[in-house]
């Protein structure tokens, strides 16, 4: 591996650095963005039966918020549920975006790597290349063994680059799709809440 390395000259250290990252990215996205860490089952009936019982307080609301995501989006409308529909929403809303802002934490660093490392692939390609034929003019081209190491160094920096570049780009893309539809979900769970708070929703449809 290493030799394999060694061939592709100096730029294969950007491309490791490039694919260490990735795959820290990678492990750390799909630990964060697990829908039970994210969105955990039932956290609204659990919230309810609080406030149905009397027992919804601020020590309660603050364990609520260091819970999960969702968990702060609640808390930010429970702390004003005093307040009319629009004050909660709004401040749901706020906290919210933040929470977004988390979720999609990497997210465009992985998918710069995507885009980078064939270009690092290409570079190393046109370097290989003009290293043969530089070759060529001192030496002719009698010399295969000066040929093929400039040909290989081409080849395997671009491989390299793709080889860390597909990867890259489907996980951006994976992850992407889960912080949407984790979003839709918290959108939908803090709605109810706040339907359910102001009497505008069936309490079943909270404890279903």
């Amino acid at each position: 591996m290493f030799e394999l390395v060694k061939a592709g000259g100096w730029l294969m250290l950007p491309i490791i650095t490039c694919s260490i990252v990735a795959v820290a990215i990678i492990i750390e996205r799909l630990w964060a963005l697990r829908r039970q860490r994210v969105v955990p089952k039932n956290l609204v009936a659990q919230i309810w039966q609080m406030h149905t019982r009397g027992k919804l307080n601020n020590s309660h609301i603050l364990t609520v918020k260091d819970g999960s995501p969702l968990g702060r989006i609640l808390a930010a409308g429970l702390m004003n549920r005093v307040h009319t529909r629009e004050v909660m929403k709004e401040a749901i809303e706020d906290v919210g975006r933040q929470v977004v802002i988390e979720l999609e934490r990497y997210l465009n660093t992985l998918g710069t790597i995507a885009s980078i490392t064939p270009l690092l692939g290409l570079l190393g390609t046109v370097i290989g290349m003009i290293k043969v034929f530089s070759a060529i003019m001192a030496a002719g081209v009698g010399d295969p063994a000066v040929l093929a190491g400039g040909i290989s160094e081409a080849l395997i920096t671009t491989a390299a680059g793709l080889s860390i570049a597909i990867p890259s780009l489907m996980f951006h893309r994976y992850f992407g799709g889960r912080v949407d539809r984790l979003v839709l979900m918290m959108e939908e769970e803090a709605l109810k809440m706040v339907e359910v708070m102001k009497g505008e929703r069936e309490q079943d449809s909270v404890m279903g």
